[in-house]
């Protein structure tokens, strides 16, 4: 035995728990610049083959600097899973509840994009809480292109000597 435990192999040392959280905390997931391969990759996940989103020639015929990037190629730059928030839930998630999406400015080829989630929400329930985030995306000049919500269903902390399992801090 080497004393390696893999429970306390964690990205974030300490658990969090929905009274953890405030309102106001922000998460910042990784900017990332909207290139061909990731407008590609979308365009065959999605299977959406219009040529706003593929076609240059077709776009600046239609008035379009460039090619324009799918709502939802938008929105799913606020993915949790891109940041810390799920390494911070990992005992205390249940479930992702909604999400919604309001598309305020065109994102377009070559646009980076900077995509946010601050805790606006939180709504005790018995044993667990809604913690509502809001999500927002600017691109590279400041401008606000998409804003929205996801809402996670969280674990409140377990009383002691409940049976619940919880993981080590890494140390």
């Amino acid at each position: 035995m080497t004393g390696f435990d893999p429970r306390s192999h964690r990205m974030i040392a300490e658990q969090r728990w929905f009274e953890d959280f405030v309102l106001g905390e922000r998460f910042p997931l990784p900017s990332r610049t909207m290139t061909s391969g990731i407008f590609a990759a979308f365009q065959a996940a999605s299977g959406d083959h219009h040529p706003i989103h593929y076609d240059r020639d077709y776009c600046r015929a239609h008035g379009l600097p460039d090619m324009l990037a799918h709502g939802f190629q938008v929105a799913i730059q606020t993915a949790a899973g891109a940041g810390i928030f799920p390494h911070l839930v990992e005992q205390s998630l249940k479930a992702f509840l909604e999400q919604s999406s309001r598309f305020l400015a065109p994102v377009l080829l070559g646009d980076t994009v900077y995509p946010c989630l601050e805790v606006d929400e939180l709504s005790p329930n018995r044993s667990t809480g809604v913690v509502g985030l809001r999500s927002t995306v600017h691109n590279q000049r400041g401008v606000l292109v998409m804003e929205g919500r996801h809402r996670y269903l969280i674990r409140k902390r377990p009383e002691a000597g409940d049976g619940a399992e919880t993981r080590p801090a890494a140390g």
